[in-house]
């Protein structure tokens, strides 16, 4: 016969939460962070433009 599972503390729930959301920042600021250096011209990211695939056709 099917038991319920136990039920999951709130502390355990809420630390998967903040792991979850600590691991979005963290993205979220590496993804503004290269646009900034991108639109700056500072950056050593090598990405394709319109221009350059335009060129090999």
């Amino acid at each position: 016969m099917a038991v319920p599972k136990k039920k999951t503390s709130k502390s355990k729930r809420d630390k998967r939460r903040a792991t979850w959301r600590h691991k979005a920042a963290v993205e979220a600021q590496k993804a503004l962070s290269l646009g900034k250096s991108i639109l700056s011209g500072r950056s050593k990211f090598v990405y394709p433009t319109g221009e350059e695939e335009s060129e090999e056709e």
